[in-house]
């Protein structure tokens, strides 16, 4: 390799930013290599947006070669390093193989569905980390009450009409937000299913948002609730199955969906590589380098960064991080190569916003609490100057959604097979294949 070649694994929020950072420090003197399985940068703040039939999949999908000019995209997923060699080698989307050599690597894959031992959920929930996985979702919650508008059992009717998340998170809290106002719009035109439509929102947490301010935490309640969403703290799935729930507290919930939206966990990519982990993320110093691997950098969901804010503790699983990260890795890669001094990662929280659909929302911006619609400008603000592309489009398809009714149509681009909730990869294209997994749909 005649010139420094940088390879950089994933492109989330962490990897993005690195080689963002790294082609504008660069200007053209290395070769920034990312390696993804897809050609987009997801911005996953906004994918409820998506399933709740807001915001088209396009608007939150930055195209990597026009966000990143100069930078080499090759798709694949990575497979395996050989650290002694300074290789990566990868499968592309045909199986294909590939390697890559590296003067610098930066290993941010990021993470996938964090799963609980809990019988059935596996086979009969819905995972929520990517574009099909939303998509399908959006067509599953239309059909659902599609199919409720016609069922002459009213059990079966009550069970399409029940909708279960799991974890009260910043995701599963905005899950179920959006979904209740999805649901009130598809069964706007549908008089015999007004009001029915039921929203429960589980997590063992004694609140919503349980790492958040708590202030966060009680409006974000309070619009739930206001919205008849049925919060149920301290309680948990006991066992999944075609035609329900099992809580708990003993209780059983005829559905047909179940949301799993309880966490992530980092991708098992990283317990493959034979290093130090801490809670399967990858042990790396301050500077963002994995010990006694000078040429080895790792950041983002995949690695246990000290938090110098906090110490004895490792820095959260957030996009917030994980950009910031990025930005200081591409720097301390710089610094190597005798561009400016490398810098400790250390990063105060600067708060965060949580959007609740229609005018609600809640944010904390430098610890300010707000709710309502002052809250509501400062968490789409937020977003717009966060989004690397699209925002104009974004910003379209908002006003569009306050001014016109939406579309309550299915699709069908995602089949069940093409997301399941056990994968650990990023999903594609969808299966076209025959089989179905069973889903009560």
């Amino acid at each position: 390799m005649a010139r420094p070649r940088i390879v950089i694994v994933g492109a989330g929020f962490a990897g993005f930013e690195t080689a963002r950072t790294l082609s504008r420090l660069s200007r053209g003197a290395a070769d920034i290599v990312v390696i993804n399985p897809t050609d987009y940068f997801l911005y996953l703040p906004l994918l409820p947006e998506v399933a709740a039939g807001i915001l088209e999949p396009r608007r939150v999908s930055v195209s990597l070669a026009g966000a990143l000019p100069g930078v080499q995209v090759i798709l694949g997923e990575v497979d395996g390093f050989d650290f002694s060699a300074r290789t990566v080698s990868y499968a592309d989307p045909d199986g294909g193989k590939g390697s890559i050599g590296y003067h610098r690597l930066v290993i941010a894959a990021g993470s996938v569905n964090k799963l609980l031992p809990v019988p059935g959920v596996t086979e009969y929930a819905h995972g929520f980390r990517g574009i099909p996985e939303a998509l399908f979702l959006r067509d599953h919650i239309t059909r659902q009450i599609e199919m409720a508008d016609t069922a002459t059992d009213p059990a079966e009717r009550e069970a399409r009409c029940t909708f279960v998340v799991v974890g009260a998170g910043y995701t599963g809290t905005e899950v179920a937000a959006q979904g209740v106002l999805f649901t009130e719009a598809l069964t706007r035109h549908r008089h015999g299913l007004r009001g029915r439509p039921r929203w429960l929102l589980v997590d063992t947490a004694d609140r919503v948002l349980p790492s958040l301010d708590v202030r966060l935490a009680h409006a974000a309640d309070e619009v739930l609730r206001r919205r008849g969403v049925e919060v149920l703290l301290e309680s948990s799935v006991k066992q999944a199955t075609p035609d329900g729930v099992h809580l708990s507290d003993g209780d059983f919930v005829p559905t047909r969906s179940l949301i799993w939206c309880v966490g992530v966990r980092p991708d098992p990519l990283v317990a493959g590589l034979g290093l130090a982990t801490d809670h399967g993320r990858l042990v790396v110093d301050e500077f963002l380098n994995v010990p006694a691997m000078p040429d080895v950098y790792a950041c983002g969901d995949a690695a246990a960064v000290p938090d110098l804010t906090r110490p004895g503790e490792v820095t959260g699983m957030t996009a917030q991080h994980a950009t910031r990260q990025g930005r200081t890795v591409a720097h301390n890669i710089a610094a190597s190569y005798g561009h400016g001094r490398r810098r400790a990662y250390k990063h105060h929280d600067l708060g965060f916003v949580v959007d609740l659909g229609g005018l609600d929302s809640a944010a904390n911006p430098l610890g300010v609490p707000l709710r309502g619609v002052p809250a509501k400008v400062v968490t789409r603000g937020y977003h717009l100057l966060s989004m690397p592309g699209n925002r104009v489009r974004v910003a379209a398809d908002w006003a569009l959604d306050a001014l016109l009714p939406r579309q309550g149509v299915q699709l069908g681009l995602v089949a069940a097979t093409a997301v399941p909730l056990d994968s650990a990869l990023p999903q594609g294209l969808p299966d076209t294949g025959a089989t179905k997994r069973t889903t009560g749909d």
